[in-house]
Protein backbone atom coordinates (compact mmCIF):
# COMPACT_ATOMS: atom_id res chain seq x y z
CA UNK A 1 0.00 0.00 0.00
CA UNK A 2 1.41 3.39 -0.88
CA UNK A 3 1.78 5.87 1.92
CA UNK A 4 1.90 9.52 1.10
CA UNK A 5 2.39 12.60 3.15
CA UNK A 6 -0.26 15.34 2.98
CA UNK A 7 0.22 17.98 0.35
CA UNK A 8 1.62 21.26 1.56
CA UNK A 9 1.59 23.32 -1.63
CA UNK A 10 -0.89 23.65 -4.50
CA UNK A 11 -0.34 25.62 -7.67
CA UNK A 12 -2.87 27.86 -9.39
CA UNK A 13 -4.54 25.03 -11.30
CA UNK A 14 -4.64 22.77 -8.28
CA UNK A 15 -1.77 20.48 -9.30
CA UNK A 16 0.16 18.88 -6.46
CA UNK A 17 3.68 20.00 -5.72
CA UNK A 18 5.42 16.63 -5.82
CA UNK A 19 8.80 17.90 -4.63
CA UNK A 20 10.84 14.95 -5.88
CA UNK A 21 13.86 15.98 -3.84
CA UNK A 22 11.93 15.20 -0.65
CA UNK A 23 9.78 12.35 -1.95
CA UNK A 24 11.99 9.53 -0.61
CA UNK A 25 12.22 11.00 2.86
CA UNK A 26 8.49 11.70 2.95
CA UNK A 27 7.75 8.17 1.85
CA UNK A 28 9.91 6.68 4.55
CA UNK A 29 8.42 9.01 7.14
CA UNK A 30 4.85 8.20 6.11
CA UNK A 31 5.64 4.51 6.13
CA UNK A 32 6.59 4.67 9.78
CA UNK A 33 3.14 5.93 10.90
CA UNK A 34 -0.55 5.27 10.15
CA UNK A 35 -2.02 8.74 10.54
CA UNK A 36 -1.88 9.69 6.86
CA UNK A 37 -2.62 6.25 5.45
CA UNK A 38 -4.75 6.64 2.32
CA UNK A 39 -6.52 3.78 0.61
CA UNK A 40 -7.58 5.04 -2.80
CA UNK A 41 -11.00 3.84 -3.90
CA UNK A 42 -11.12 1.54 -6.86
CA UNK A 43 -7.42 1.23 -7.03
CA UNK A 44 -7.72 -0.96 -10.09
CA UNK A 45 -9.66 1.72 -12.09
CA UNK A 46 -8.58 5.13 -13.15
CA UNK A 47 -10.42 7.87 -11.20
CA UNK A 48 -11.31 11.44 -12.13
CA UNK A 49 -8.45 13.75 -11.84
CA UNK A 50 -8.56 17.29 -10.50
CA UNK A 51 -8.29 18.67 -14.00
CA UNK A 52 -11.42 16.81 -15.09
CA UNK A 53 -13.28 18.00 -12.00
CA UNK A 54 -12.19 21.53 -12.76
CA UNK A 55 -13.40 21.23 -16.36
CA UNK A 56 -16.75 19.80 -15.21
CA UNK A 57 -17.17 22.61 -12.70
CA UNK A 58 -16.39 25.24 -15.35
CA UNK A 59 -18.98 23.71 -17.68
CA UNK A 60 -21.58 23.61 -14.95
CA UNK A 61 -20.76 27.20 -14.05
CA UNK A 62 -21.19 28.32 -17.67
CA UNK A 63 -24.47 26.45 -17.90
CA UNK A 64 -25.64 28.09 -14.69
CA UNK A 65 -24.67 31.52 -16.06
CA UNK A 66 -26.64 30.85 -19.24
CA UNK A 67 -29.59 29.65 -17.20
CA UNK A 68 -29.30 32.74 -15.02
CA UNK A 69 -29.35 35.00 -18.10
CA UNK A 70 -32.36 33.15 -19.46
CA UNK A 71 -34.15 33.44 -16.13
CA UNK A 72 -33.27 37.14 -15.96
CA UNK A 73 -34.71 37.68 -19.44
CA UNK A 74 -37.79 35.68 -18.53
CA UNK A 75 -38.19 37.64 -15.29
CA UNK A 76 -37.97 40.96 -17.16
CA UNK A 77 -40.47 39.76 -19.72
CA UNK A 78 -42.74 38.41 -16.98
CA UNK A 79 -42.46 41.70 -15.04
CA UNK A 80 -43.56 43.62 -18.14
CA UNK A 81 -46.45 41.21 -18.61
CA UNK A 82 -47.36 41.56 -14.92
CA UNK A 83 -47.23 45.35 -15.15
CA UNK A 84 -49.58 45.21 -18.13
CA UNK A 85 -51.85 42.83 -16.24
CA UNK A 86 -51.83 45.04 -13.14
CA UNK A 87 -52.65 48.09 -15.25
CA UNK A 88 -55.45 46.20 -16.96
CA UNK A 89 -56.66 44.97 -13.55
CA UNK A 90 -56.72 48.53 -12.17
CA UNK A 91 -58.67 49.70 -15.21
CA UNK A 92 -61.10 46.81 -14.80
CA UNK A 93 -61.39 47.55 -11.07
CA UNK A 94 -62.16 51.21 -11.79
CA UNK A 95 -64.82 50.21 -14.34
CA UNK A 96 -66.35 47.71 -11.91
CA UNK A 97 -66.28 50.29 -9.12
CA UNK A 98 -68.04 52.85 -11.30
CA UNK A 99 -70.54 50.21 -12.37
CA UNK A 100 -71.09 49.19 -8.73
CA UNK A 101 -71.72 52.84 -7.79
CA UNK A 102 -74.20 53.21 -10.64
CA UNK A 103 -75.99 49.97 -9.74
CA UNK A 104 -76.06 50.90 -6.05
CA UNK A 105 -77.49 54.32 -6.87
CA UNK A 106 -80.08 52.67 -9.10
CA UNK A 107 -81.00 50.22 -6.31
CA UNK A 108 -81.33 53.07 -3.80
CA UNK A 109 -83.52 55.01 -6.23
CA UNK A 110 -85.66 51.93 -6.76
CA UNK A 111 -85.94 51.39 -2.97
CA UNK A 112 -86.94 55.04 -2.45
CA UNK A 113 -89.48 54.82 -5.25
CA UNK A 114 -90.82 51.57 -3.79
CA UNK A 115 -91.12 53.12 -0.32
CA UNK A 116 -92.87 56.21 -1.72
CA UNK A 117 -95.17 54.00 -3.80
CA UNK A 118 -96.01 51.80 -0.79
CA UNK A 119 -96.70 54.89 1.30
CA UNK A 120 -98.96 56.31 -1.44
CA UNK A 121 -100.71 52.93 -1.80
CA UNK A 122 -101.31 52.74 1.95
CA UNK A 123 -102.64 56.29 2.09
CA UNK A 124 -104.88 55.68 -0.93
CA UNK A 125 -106.06 52.39 0.57
CA UNK A 126 -106.83 54.09 3.89
CA UNK A 127 -108.63 56.89 2.04
CA UNK A 128 -110.56 54.30 0.05
CA UNK A 129 -111.58 52.52 3.26
CA UNK A 130 -112.66 55.82 4.84
CA UNK A 131 -114.64 56.78 1.74
CA UNK A 132 -116.21 53.33 1.62
CA UNK A 133 -117.21 53.68 5.28
CA UNK A 134 -118.62 57.16 4.61
CA UNK A 135 -120.55 55.87 1.59
CA UNK A 136 -121.91 53.03 3.69
CA UNK A 137 -122.95 55.47 6.43
CA UNK A 138 -124.53 57.78 3.88
CA UNK A 139 -126.47 54.89 2.37
CA UNK A 140 -127.64 53.87 5.84
CA UNK A 141 -128.63 57.47 6.61
CA UNK A 142 -130.49 57.76 3.30
CA UNK A 143 -132.36 54.53 3.98
CA UNK A 144 -133.20 55.71 7.50
CA UNK A 145 -134.32 59.10 6.20
CA UNK A 146 -136.44 57.41 3.55
CA UNK A 147 -138.04 55.23 6.19
CA UNK A 148 -138.54 58.25 8.43
CA UNK A 149 -140.04 60.21 5.50
CA UNK A 150 -142.49 57.42 4.80
CA UNK A 151 -143.35 57.13 8.49
CA UNK A 152 -143.68 60.92 8.73
CA UNK A 153 -146.04 60.96 5.76
CA UNK A 154 -148.13 58.25 7.36
CA UNK A 155 -148.11 60.12 10.67
CA UNK A 156 -149.11 63.38 8.97
CA UNK A 157 -151.95 61.65 7.17
CA UNK A 158 -152.95 59.99 10.44
CA UNK A 159 -152.82 63.21 12.48
CA UNK A 160 -154.41 65.46 9.88
CA UNK A 161 -157.92 65.00 11.38
CA UNK A 162 -156.53 65.95 14.80
CA UNK A 163 -155.17 69.16 13.30
CA UNK A 164 -158.64 70.10 12.23
CA UNK A 165 -159.96 69.28 15.68
CA UNK A 166 -157.17 71.37 17.25
CA UNK A 167 -158.04 74.33 15.04
CA UNK A 168 -161.68 74.02 16.02
CA UNK A 169 -160.69 73.89 19.72
CA UNK A 170 -158.55 77.03 19.33
CA UNK A 171 -161.34 78.84 17.52
CA UNK A 172 -163.89 77.90 20.15
CA UNK A 173 -161.69 78.32 23.27
CA UNK A 174 -160.57 81.67 24.62
CA UNK A 175 -157.51 80.22 26.39
CA UNK A 176 -155.42 79.25 23.39
CA UNK A 177 -154.28 81.86 20.92
CA UNK A 178 -153.15 79.48 18.19
CA UNK A 179 -152.62 75.77 17.61
CA UNK A 180 -148.93 76.29 18.31
CA UNK A 181 -149.78 77.80 21.69
CA UNK A 182 -151.90 74.77 22.48
CA UNK A 183 -149.12 72.40 21.47
CA UNK A 184 -146.57 74.38 23.49
CA UNK A 185 -148.76 74.15 26.56
CA UNK A 186 -149.21 70.44 25.99
CA UNK A 187 -145.44 70.05 25.66
CA UNK A 188 -144.97 72.05 28.86
CA UNK A 189 -147.43 69.76 30.64
CA UNK A 190 -145.58 66.71 29.32
CA UNK A 191 -142.24 68.14 30.46
CA UNK A 192 -143.73 68.93 33.87
CA UNK A 193 -145.06 65.38 34.06
CA UNK A 194 -141.59 64.04 33.19
CA UNK A 195 -140.00 66.25 35.84
CA UNK A 196 -142.59 65.08 38.38
CA UNK A 197 -141.93 61.45 37.43
CA UNK A 198 -138.18 62.02 37.69
CA UNK A 199 -138.55 63.72 41.08
CA UNK A 200 -140.84 60.92 42.25
CA UNK A 201 -138.29 58.30 41.22
CA UNK A 202 -135.55 60.27 42.97
CA UNK A 203 -137.57 60.51 46.19
CA UNK A 204 -138.42 56.82 46.01
CA UNK A 205 -134.73 56.05 45.57
CA UNK A 206 -133.86 58.27 48.55
CA UNK A 207 -136.55 56.53 50.64
CA UNK A 208 -135.11 53.16 49.61
CA UNK A 209 -131.61 54.32 50.56
CA UNK A 210 -132.92 55.57 53.93
CA UNK A 211 -134.66 52.23 54.49
CA UNK A 212 -131.47 50.34 53.66
CA UNK A 213 -129.53 52.68 55.95
CA UNK A 214 -132.02 52.06 58.78
CA UNK A 215 -131.80 48.32 58.19
CA UNK A 216 -128.02 48.55 58.28
CA UNK A 217 -128.10 50.61 61.50
CA UNK A 218 -130.60 48.14 63.03
CA UNK A 219 -128.38 45.20 62.10
CA UNK A 220 -125.33 46.94 63.52
CA UNK A 221 -127.25 47.76 66.72
CA UNK A 222 -128.42 44.15 66.98
CA UNK A 223 -124.85 42.94 66.48
CA UNK A 224 -123.66 45.44 69.09
CA UNK A 225 -126.30 44.28 71.58
CA UNK A 226 -125.41 40.67 70.87
CA UNK A 227 -121.74 41.46 71.43
CA UNK A 228 -122.59 43.25 74.69
CA UNK A 229 -124.65 40.25 75.80
CA UNK A 230 -121.71 37.99 75.04
CA UNK A 231 -119.40 40.29 76.99
CA UNK A 232 -121.91 40.35 79.87
CA UNK A 233 -122.08 36.56 79.91
CA UNK A 234 -118.28 36.43 79.91
CA UNK A 235 -118.18 38.91 82.80
CA UNK A 236 -120.77 36.91 84.74
CA UNK A 237 -118.82 33.72 84.15
CA UNK A 238 -115.62 35.47 85.23
CA UNK A 239 -117.45 36.85 88.31
CA UNK A 240 -118.63 33.37 89.27
CA UNK A 241 -115.16 31.94 88.79
CA UNK A 242 -113.67 34.80 90.81
CA UNK A 243 -116.27 34.28 93.54
CA UNK A 244 -115.44 30.57 93.64
CA UNK A 245 -111.74 31.35 93.86
CA UNK A 246 -112.39 33.90 96.62
CA UNK A 247 -114.38 31.36 98.64
CA UNK A 248 -111.65 28.80 98.13
CA UNK A 249 -108.94 31.21 99.26
CA UNK A 250 -111.10 32.37 102.19
CA UNK A 251 -111.33 28.78 103.37
CA UNK A 252 -107.60 28.34 102.92
CA UNK A 253 -106.97 31.62 104.77
CA UNK A 254 -109.29 30.56 107.62
CA UNK A 255 -107.46 27.26 107.94
CA UNK A 256 -104.16 29.09 107.83
CA UNK A 257 -105.28 31.49 110.55
CA UNK A 258 -106.44 28.55 112.69
CA UNK A 259 -103.13 26.75 112.19
CA UNK A 260 -101.20 29.94 112.94
CA UNK A 261 -103.22 30.60 116.09
CA UNK A 262 -102.89 26.99 117.26
CA UNK A 263 -99.15 27.02 116.55
CA UNK A 264 -98.82 30.33 118.36
CA UNK A 265 -100.76 28.97 121.33
CA UNK A 266 -98.63 25.84 121.37
CA UNK A 267 -95.51 27.98 121.14
CA UNK A 268 -96.62 30.08 124.10
CA UNK A 269 -97.42 26.94 126.06
CA UNK A 270 -94.00 25.49 125.25
CA UNK A 271 -92.35 28.75 126.28
CA UNK A 272 -94.35 28.74 129.51
CA UNK A 273 -93.47 25.10 130.15
CA UNK A 274 -89.79 25.80 129.50
CA UNK A 275 -89.95 28.81 131.82
CA UNK A 276 -91.66 26.74 134.55
CA UNK A 277 -89.08 23.97 134.16
CA UNK A 278 -86.29 26.55 134.31
CA UNK A 279 -87.76 28.06 137.48
CA UNK A 280 -88.10 24.60 139.07
CA UNK A 281 -84.48 23.78 138.31
CA UNK A 282 -83.39 27.15 139.66
CA UNK A 283 -85.37 26.54 142.90
CA UNK A 284 -83.85 23.06 143.17
CA UNK A 285 -80.41 24.60 143.11
CA UNK A 286 -81.48 27.55 145.26
CA UNK A 287 -80.56 29.88 142.49
CA UNK A 288 -82.34 32.99 141.33
CA UNK A 289 -83.84 32.89 137.86
CA UNK A 290 -81.77 35.58 136.11
CA UNK A 291 -82.63 34.64 132.52
CA UNK A 292 -85.74 36.46 131.26
CA UNK A 293 -88.71 34.64 129.83
CA UNK A 294 -88.00 35.78 126.25
CA UNK A 295 -84.46 34.31 126.21
CA UNK A 296 -85.60 30.80 125.47
CA UNK A 297 -82.28 29.61 124.04
CA UNK A 298 -80.37 30.43 127.23
CA UNK A 299 -83.05 28.73 129.32
CA UNK A 300 -82.84 25.62 127.11
CA UNK A 301 -79.06 25.58 127.42
CA UNK A 302 -79.39 25.77 131.19
CA UNK A 303 -82.03 23.02 131.20
CA UNK A 304 -79.82 20.88 128.99
CA UNK A 305 -76.87 21.25 131.32
CA UNK A 306 -79.02 20.37 134.34
CA UNK A 307 -80.49 17.35 132.58
CA UNK A 308 -77.00 16.13 131.72
CA UNK A 309 -75.99 16.48 135.35
CA UNK A 310 -79.11 14.65 136.51
CA UNK A 311 -78.50 11.92 133.94
CA UNK A 312 -74.98 11.41 135.24
CA UNK A 313 -76.27 11.29 138.78
CA UNK A 314 -78.89 8.75 137.79
CA UNK A 315 -76.25 6.58 136.19
CA UNK A 316 -74.11 6.77 139.35
CA UNK A 317 -77.07 5.79 141.49
CA UNK A 318 -77.85 2.85 139.23
CA UNK A 319 -74.25 1.67 139.42
CA UNK A 320 -74.32 1.88 143.21
CA UNK A 321 -77.59 -0.06 143.35
CA UNK A 322 -76.18 -2.75 141.12
CA UNK A 323 -73.03 -3.03 143.23
CA UNK A 324 -75.14 -3.33 146.41
CA UNK A 325 -77.27 -6.01 144.87
CA UNK A 326 -74.19 -7.93 143.81
CA UNK A 327 -72.69 -7.72 147.34
CA UNK A 328 -75.94 -8.84 148.90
Amino acid sequence: MPRTKPTKKIDVLGNLDLRPEEAVGDYLQSKAQKKYFIKPPNADSAGDSIELLYIHNIREHEEMLKLQEQMLVNSKRQSKINEARVKHMYETQEKLRQRFIDVNSFIKDCADKKRIAEKAINSERQLHEELSEDIKNFKTSISELTTFREALKATVEELQPYEKVLEEVVSVSDIFVSPKDCMDRCDALMLAQQEISKLENQKLQEIEEMRQHMVKITNEAALTVLGLKNDLSKLERSYRESQTQCLKWEKILTRTKDVISSNYLEKQRNISAINVLYNLLCRRRDKASDIPRDSMEQQLDFIKDELLILTELLKEFEKKDKSKNIEA
